[in-house]
């Protein structure tokens, strides 16, 4: 796949050079540090061809990591090695820095060794990594580990080893989601996504077995479930959500997902990122912002904005954030509001108006008067759209978790036995209303 790694400093000097095929010269060394890192002008694109070799890199801090190619690769595969490569580095010495790479150099062409075989990645695990590669070289291991080990490396469960043990079982489940959209001064939606994501954290003994549930509307219809109890109904009355595209986990058994539409999977243990999905259909949004602005002459401009939340009155909207562009040329804004606090900020041009928290179906109002220099400049003032940041305890999307079931057969706990938790945040991505 790639032909050699290459790590430099900022002064183009090599730090760490290692070549996995015979294709690669020492000559590429040399090209990459004239035609990039010492370029005139600078490059912006992070692949370059010379001479019939490419060269992908990835810059952190001071440090250049750049993979060369005579071959036509796939370069989304190179640039996520190169990120692992990052990822597996920062989490042996913490900072990607020079003194850091040269104190660790002897580390890094060990990780190297094990990473990459003939230009092919073949693990980036760092948990396994981990296992057999120490901060001081390669452990010496017992008959009883270097089989665990091999069976980790080689198995079909890399991500998790045997023997995990907890007093309590518990899973956490969240489900983070981050609302887009892009509103035009009367109303009308002309953007809006959501970019969703459920993480969770996994403290279960053995190598159990979960099987998780969602509203997906392909699952639902799948088996037949087109209808469903009100327990399970979202907070805008839906009961199946239509999912855009997703990408799950490693640990998740794709051919399952394909023939039986369930979600199934042996969790890591600790802290991971179970599934990214995104949605375009029947978002609930949880704010609308309603702005109206009025120019008085040409010194003058009246701003009044209403923002209305669009959910349950039970639930509570928390870090509730408006900003409200203002001209260039303002020279003093006198602000009136209900709620919260407004204060105008002359080195963002922006009146930002702060509201701890909001309950479902509230109204809240601002009103402002902006005061204007007298310019030259007859160029009419384009108004930036109205951001707003929130916090809010459902998913925008309809997202329910139907079920989250654990199956352990070696040890003697049930599903009821595993305590569970699931949360729902939704926060605002590029949340914006046109004025």
């Amino acid at each position: 796949m790639i032909g050699g790694l290459f790590v430099y400093n900022h002064k183009g000097e090599v730090l760490i050079s290692r070549v996995f095929r015979d294709d690669i010269g020492r000559n590429a060394v040399d090209a990459f540090r004239v035609n990039v890192i010492h370029a005139r002008q600078q490059v912006r694109s992070p692949v370059t061809n010379i001479a019939r070799t490419s060269f992908f890199h990835v810059k952190r801090s001071n440090i250049w990591l750049a993979a060369v190619s005579k071959q036509n690769v796939n370069a989304s595969m190179v640039f996520e090695f190169l990120y692992k490569m990052v990822d597996v580095m920062q989490s042996y010495f913490g900072k990607i820095s020079e003194e850091n790479i040269k104190n660790n150099f002897v580390l890094i062409y060990e990780l190297l060794d094990e990473i990459v075989d003939f230009g092919y990645p073949q693990n980036t695990d760092t948990g396994i990594l981990k296992t057999f590669i120490t901060q001081t070289g390669v452990k010496s291991q017992s008959k009883e580990e270097t089989s665990q080990i091999t069976s980790q490396v080689t198995g079909q469960i890399g991500w998790r080893r045997e023997g995990i043990k907890y007093r309590r079982n518990e899973l956490f489940l969240d489900v983070l989601e981050s609302v887009n959209l892009l509103m035009s001064p009367q109303g009308q939606v002309l953007s809006a996504h959501v970019a969703g994501r459920i993480v969770m954290k996994s403290y279960l003994s053995g190598m159990p077995e979960c099987k998780f549930g969602i509203n997906d509307k392909v699952l639902m219809e799948s088996r037949g479930k087109s209808t469903m109890d009100d327990a399970t109904r979202t907070t805008s009355g839906k009961t199946a959500i239509a999912i855009d595209d997703c990408q799950f986990h490693q640990c998740v058994k794709l051919s399952k997902f394909e023939t039986e539409h369930s979600i199934s999977f042996i969790p890591p243990d600790g802290e991971f990122e179970l599934m990214k999905y995104r949605t375009t259909k029947d978002i609930s949004l949880p704010f609308r912002v309603i702005p109206l602005v009025r120019e008085v002459g040409r010194q003058k401009m009246e701003v009044k904005v209403v923002v209305k939340s669009n959910f349950k009155p039970s639930l509570l909207a928390q870090k509730v954030e408006v900003r409200i562009p203002t001209p260039l040329n303002t020279s003093g804004v006198q602000v009136i509001c209900m709620k919260g606090k407004a204060k105008y900020k002359s080195s963002e041009n922006a009146i930002v108006w702060k509201i701890k928290r909001i309950g479902g179906m509230k109204e809240c109002q601002l009103s402002a008067e902006i005061e204007l220099l007298n310019t030259n400049d007859k160029k009419k003032w384009t108004r930036p759209p109205i951001s707003m940041n929130f916090e809010v305890p459902f998913a925008p999307s309809g997202f329910k978790v139907r079920y989250l079931k654990v199956f352990e057969s070696k040890l003697n706990y049930s599903d009821h036995d595993v305590i569970k938790w699931v949360r729902y945040i939704g926060k605002s991505g590029l949340y914006e209303t046109r004025c």
